[in-house]
């Protein structure tokens, strides 16, 4: 029965006429050089390894080329399928076809497509997992969220898992991938506690990426050894504990409820301290969306537990007519000694509506010394007064500035605002100020 479906898939994913053209030339042409023909000779791994550069369907049509390359496809150590431009049914055929009578071991498995397979899906998840790969990546992008099956958490050797349009949600039997380095979750929901024990009980990650993603209201991130974290999604909260992360991109979409609430200016906790205060050896740091506003809820103290003295690259979104965020990023700065970038986007006054602390910057009486500091710059600058004093403060701050850019996106007669930019006293007489259009 077995070898009778076999042939009916095998006929099924049959060959266009030009592919058995070619296979059949490329086998005459083989023949004809079988003495010389040192390809055939090669052992299976080796075969396999080749093959491996190939998608899994150009790898399947090399099995027409000679009786020693029939069944080569099957030790492939690497396996990517695409559904590209084959039909559903076809798709569906190779990627049963592969995984049954695949022989060797996978150590990298990449499935991608435009079509829906949820009917599919769980089968192959569980033909996947005992075949015990070390990476898989996991594409399906049509059609509601695929729930990922318990048997894919089982699979102990993990050492990279990427998964977009799915369902996180832990089995209780779940002891952690031990080996994992690299997560990668996008257009995903899980809730706060799954999400919290996946990372958790992945001791050796060291990149994380968490993107689009639905029903987790407060992250927690615990990862002793991760130095790669990027988190974009609407959230409500976020800790992190992570002493050896160097590079961050920390963005909270427009949707979420944090920075629509009204900042509470006496609150004793730090939210600050509470999402970079762990952050040691931080080198590059991103803020971007909302994240700052929702930084500038709580308490906002001039001195950190940490400072964060590998800081040498800061890029902040942040709305420069709201104390709050301005006192936050002064904050950051203050507490960040060798910082040498630094890149400002302003948020554009539409996106925010008019319902911040609007006090000036040169109200503010703020005194910072940013003496590494070497290239900055200002985008989606307007024009307005807050933009300008921030400007005039950032020159002022800065004894080794050597370049400021500010990218011009206002409405109004420029003149005006470029007279005083350039009427700016600066504390480096190196300092160049560049303005594009």
């Amino acid at each position: 029965m077995l070898a009778h479906w076999l042939l009916q898939m095998l006929r099924q994913f049959n060959l266009d006429s030009e592919a058995m053209s070619t296979c059949k030339k490329a086998r005459a042409e083989a023949t004809s050089v079988v003495s010389t023909d040192r390809l055939s000779s090669l052992p299976p791994e080796i075969k396999g390894d080749i093959l491996s550069r190939l998608n899994a369907e150009e790898a399947v049509r090399t099995s027409t080329l000679s009786s020693t390359w029939r069944d080569a496809w099957t030790d492939m150590p690497v396996i990517s399928l695409c559904d590209g431009n084959l039909t559903r049914t076809k798709f569906v055929t190779l990627v049963d076809m592969v995984l049954l009578l695949h022989k060797g071991t996978i150590e990298e498995f990449d499935i991608s497509g435009s079509k829906n397979y949820h009917d599919e899906f769980g089968r192959w998840m569980i033909m996947l997992s005992r075949k015990s790969p070390k990476s898989v990546i996991i594409k399906l992008n049509s059609g509601p969220r695929y729930k990922i099956p318990s048997c894919l958490f089982s699979i102990g050797d993990l050492e990279y898992l990427h998964l977009e349009n799915c369902i996180i949600s832990l089995p209780r039997a779940f002891q952690g991938f031990k080996s994992l380095t690299d997560l990668t979750l996008k257009i995903f929901s899980s809730t706060d506690k799954d999400i919290q024990n996946l990372i958790l009980f992945c001791p050796a990650l060291t990149d994380l990426i968490l993107d689009s993603f639905e029903g987790i209201n407060r992250l927690n991130i615990k990862a002793p050894e991760l130095d790669y974290l990027y988190v974009e999604g609407d959230f409500e909260d976020i800790k992190l504990d992570a002493p050896n992360l160097e590079v961050a991109f920390l963005s909270l979409d427009n949707k979420g409820k944090a920075y629509q609430s009204v900042p509470i200016a006496h609150h004793k906790e730090s939210y600050v301290k509470q999402s970079l205060g762990s952050l040691s050896v931080i080198e590059t740091l991103t803020i971007s969306g909302f994240f700052l506003k929702y930084l500038s809820k709580g308490c906002i103290h001039t001195k950190l537990p940490a400072v964060f003295t590998h800081l040498k690259s800061v890029c902040l979104m942040i709305c420069l007519w709201d104390q709050r965020q301005v006192l936050t990023a002064c904050s950051l700065f203050q507490n960040a000694p060798n910082l040498k970038k630094l890149d400002i986007w302003s948020f554009p006054w539409s996106i925010l509506g008019q319902d911040e602390d609007q006090v000036g910057i040169q109200a503010l009486n703020l005194q910072l010394k940013m003496d590494h500091l070497v290239m900055a710059s200002v985008n989606h600058f307007g024009g307005l007064d807050y933009e300008v004093d921030f400007v005039a403060k950032l020159l002022s701050w800065a004894p080794g500035l050597e370049e400021l850019k500010i990218d011009w996106k206002g409405e109004k007669d420029c003149s005006m605002s470029l007279a005083k930019l350039l009427a700016l006293p600066r504390a480096s007489t190196r300092a160049k100020v560049i303005v594009t259009f």
